[in-house]
């Protein structure tokens, strides 16, 4: 199997002009006489990205996938082939209405026909891991069951073990080899690719994004149905609307597309910035808009394969730049990437101010509508590697999760001006996570831990003193005075601080 998969990759390699793209480029010479071998009598009239596209496409649904997550990585890629990826569509014939039968037979130890009530032969979504048949639950219920492809777990890992391979063969023999770090790129994708082998991580990932919008007037998430899903089936909510890609029946059922735009920018900025959980796989084929009953205008979320997430040093982060880039404040980004560790403790912040600047400065020439909230992230981290920057990966969906957004507001609104729409709810999160609120919270999350822990401090210090001959025991009275006094001090601070705000509230209130 690996050998004839093997001989398969050579041969499109071949096709297509792959060794040629790789040889003419090697770094020592050694390959030279093999580079004008490859090159005599071959003569090819598409560039090398489309070429690259069509040699992935050749190699089947696992090679499409990589080429999509390749696409993302434009802060490793030059622009031109980053786009002819962009292109790559994961579109693979469905598996047999038999198989299919046969895997939820395996699944639940009986027929299909013994646990729906109804179930439609004909699958309506197919893809490399997965493919979607509708069906009816015994008490009624429409829903959409999700079957894993059959056989994929082993193909995965035989593509993986060539990527692996092709990859340490690509950084030994190619200049860019090294930077572009293409193992560790393998490795991301085998770890986003194998947990989509699990359904019940997928299944998990849309309940929790259901819960996260579950009084939303914006965003539908389909209600997973647990005690029918397993490691290869998902059964989830039927939902049905219109694919967002299909402008003309959107306006012909009346739907709103400027006010959907805004609503997407709204829905994104609300999952990455609120929750820290957001959908990273939001292509058009994953978006629905609901056209009828009490959804009517809202989108329908699909495929919770892809989900990234951020934690609360991540989002600062995000949000600091993003104001201060509206702001034009190239040493407050500058400080921000220092102070969060993402480049080393000496790089100088003028320097790195000024780098920024270079990439910044010229597109505020332009009105705000036409600036690429997307781009301008991307040239942030290209900017940043030169300063020896590690492009975090959560950031890497997000930024792919933001062109997605990005383009397909401007599809529905094309004069959408993101800045803008963007903008007070970065405004209303930074005052919420730096103002009295955000004291007020803290404390409160902070409590349980000051009631466990001020309660025995005397009883520590008494145990403490108790053993004071030992030099151990009074350095750890030394310890605990400490804490005591910080503890104390901080509990003054604090403790003034709620007596000022309530002050100034009262004031106000009064005033």
């Amino acid at each position: 199997m690996r050998l004839f998969r093997l001989v398969k990759i050579v041969s499109v390699s071949l096709k297509y002009g792959l060794d040629q793209m790789i040889l003419s480029n090697e770094p020592t010479g050694r390959l030279a006489w093999l580079a004008r071998i490859a090159h005599f009598g071959r003569r090819f009239d598409e560039p090398a990205g489309a070429r690259l596209r069509q040699a992935l496409e050749s190699l089947g649904p696992i090679f499409v996938k990589f080429g999509q997550m390749l696409s993302t990585r434009r802060d490793l890629l030059p622009p031109a082939i980053a786009e002819e990826l962009a292109r790559l569509q994961d579109r693979v014939p469905p598996f047999s209405s038999a198989v299919a039968l046969a895997q939820l037979h395996e699944a639940y130890g009986k027929p299909a026909d013994e646990v729906f009530a109804r179930f439609e032969r004909e699958p309506v979504a197919s893809a490399s891991v997965a493919q979607v048949h509708f069906a009816q639950l015994p008490d009624g219920t429409e829903v959409a069951v999700k079957i894993l492809r059959p056989g994929i777990a082993p193909v995965i890992a035989h593509d993986l073990a060539l990527l692996d391979a092709a990859a340490t063969i690509l950084e030994k023999i190619w200049p860019e080899g090294r930077r572009l770090k293409p193992r560790e790129v393998v490795a991301e994708f085998s770890k986003y690719l194998r947990d989509e082998l699990d359904l019940m991580r997928e299944a998990a990932n849309c309940s929790q994004l259901r819960r996260n919008f579950k009084d939303s007037e914006l965003l539908v998430v389909p209600e997973v149905h647990w005690d029918w899903c397993t490691t290869g089936v998902m059964v989830m909510e039927r939902m049905k609307g219109i694919p967002i890609s299909q402008l003309d029946a959107l306006r012909s059922a009346g739907i709103d597309l400027k006010a959907l735009s805004r609503a997407g920018v709204e829905i994104f900025f609300t999952q990455v910035f609120r929750d820290g959980f957001f959908h990273a796989d939001m292509h058009p084929g994953n978006i629905f808009v609901a056209t009828d009953g009490a959804a009517r205008g809202r989108y329908i979320a699909l495929d919770f394969g892809i989900i990234g997430t951020l934690n609360d040093s991540d989002k600062k982060y995000l949000a600091t730049n993003f104001l201060a880039f509206f702001q034009r404040d190239y040493r407050r980004v500058a400080l921000a990437h220092i102070e969060a560790g993402w480049v080393p403790s000496h790089t100088r912040a003028d320097e790195f101010e000024g780098a920024i600047r270079a990439v910044c400065e010229p597109i505020f020439d332009r009105p705000l509508k036409d600036i690429s909230f997307g781009k301008t992230l991307l040239r942030l981290f290209q900017t940043a590697r030169r300063f020896e920057m590690e492009v975090q990966p959560q950031l890497v969906l997000l930024q792919k999760t933001l062109l997605n957004i990005e383009g397909l507001g401007r599809q529905l609104d094309p004069d959408l001006d993101l800045w803008k729409t963007a903008k007070p709810f970065l405004e209303r999160w930074m005052n919420d996570q730096l103002g009295w609120r955000a004291l007020l919270r803290h404390m409160k999350d902070e409590a349980p831990a000051w009631a466990a822990t001020l309660p025995q401090l005397p009883r520590l210090v008494h145990q403490a003193l108790a053993a004071q001959h030992d030099d151990g025991a009074r350095l750890e009275l030394a310890r605990l005075a400490a804490d005591v006094r910080r503890q104390r001090r901080w509990l003054a601070a604090a403790g003034l601080a709620v007596a000022l705000l309530a002050s100034v509230e009262a004031w106000r209130w009064l005033a």
